[in-house]
């Protein structure tokens, strides 16, 4: 039997860059958030500056999206953290524990050579039945 895909879009997030959806609902309670990088919505122009500005703008994105879907970023269950800058963790956890309070998601965080930006984060989000 086919899983039901629900496409998510959020207006007050940056217009995907590519033929993807900002998020999938599936036919339980899972919502899959696509990584948003640190674009002003407004904008669609990426927001630079130190890690914690751009960290702050990219959990606000994914909160537009998960909040668009019905639900709360708080009840991420698993989030993927895209640092191209190792260097950067310790002022990426510094924004980041004031939108996770425990029990904390479930995360990985890993280098990646990103496209001019420093950080990007996608997530998987349990959605209220």
């Amino acid at each position: 039997m086919p899983v039901d895909r629900t496409p998510i879009t959020a207006a007050a997030a940056p217009r995907p860059a590519g033929p993807y959806s900002h998020a999938i609902r599936t036919s339980g309670s899972l919502l899959f958030l696509a990584g948003q990088a640190p674009f002003d919505p407004a904008t669609n122009k990426l927001v630079g500056g130190p890690i914690e500005t751009q960290t702050a703008r990219v959990l606000e994105n994914l909160r537009s999206v998960v909040e668009a879907a019905g639900g709360r970023l708080e009840d991420a269950v698993r989030v993927g953290v895209f640092l191209a800058d190792m260097a950067d963790f310790a002022g990426f956890n510094e924004v980041y524990r004031r939108y996770f309070e425990e029990p904390h998601p479930a995360r990985t965080t890993v280098q990646s050579d990103l496209p001019g930006f420093a950080i990007e984060i996608d997530a998987v989000v349990a959605l209220a039945d």
